[in-house]
């Protein structure tokens, strides 16, 4: 029979990884927020970009360990689910024409396209991350790793993937697509120096 005592070096490790990650959340949250504040105009891409591609270092970290198991077998109850839908009308406000975008259900298994929304993305992950601060924050560090891991792999992940893949594009159009005759100068003036 397994010593039910875990070992102090994994529970440590634990806490550490349940630590990072709750930081993590934190900046992304406070990312998120801001940009749906409307005040950061020019740089709100270039800060979602970066909030989302850290949150997905994160996460990958989470979806690499092997699966948390928490001691109890029902999850405690947290509170009441996070209120994302002022942050997502918000979000939806500051990137309105740049919101709606084509999605794949499931490149594995059901490759139909759907429309997405930034907005929603962004706000379906906070609300799922929040979720599993607040276990943390209550001490609850394996519920909080289990609840990080398990929506990660079910939810947040996924839609925090497409939302970096929406992002990198709109900043590629942006920086990339120049009407012809400003490259042509640029070109010229690189040429010719």
């Amino acid at each position: 029979m397994a010593d039910p005592t875990p070992d102090p070096t994994e529970l440590t490790g634990l806490v550490q990884l349940a630590d990072a990650t709750a930081a993590e959340v934190r900046a992304y949250l406070s990312s998120v927020t801001e940009v749906a504040t409307g005040r950061m105009d020019s740089t709100a891409l270039s800060v979602l970009l970066l909030a989302v591609s850290q949150t997905l270092v994160t996460g990958a970290r989470l979806g690499a360990v092997d699966d948390i198991v928490p001691a109890r077998r029902f999850e405690p109850d947290a509170g009441p689910d996070p209120d994302v839908d002022p942050v997502r009308a918000s979000l939806a406000n500051v990137l309105e024409g740049l919101d709606d975008y084509a999605d794949v259900v499931d490149p594995l298994t059901n490759a139909k396209l759907v429309r997405g929304a930034l907005s929603d993305d962004l706000a379906s992950v906070a609300a799922d991350l929040e979720h599993g601060l607040r276990h943390h924050e209550r001490g609850d560090v394996t519920e909080a790793l289990w609840w990080w891991q398990f929506s990660y792999l079910s939810s947040w992940g996924l839609r925090a993937t497409a939302a970096l893949r929406v992002l990198q594009s709109l900043l590629a159009h942006l920086r990339l697509d120049v009407d012809a005759e400003t490259a042509s100068d640029a070109e010229f003036d690189a040429l010719h120096p």
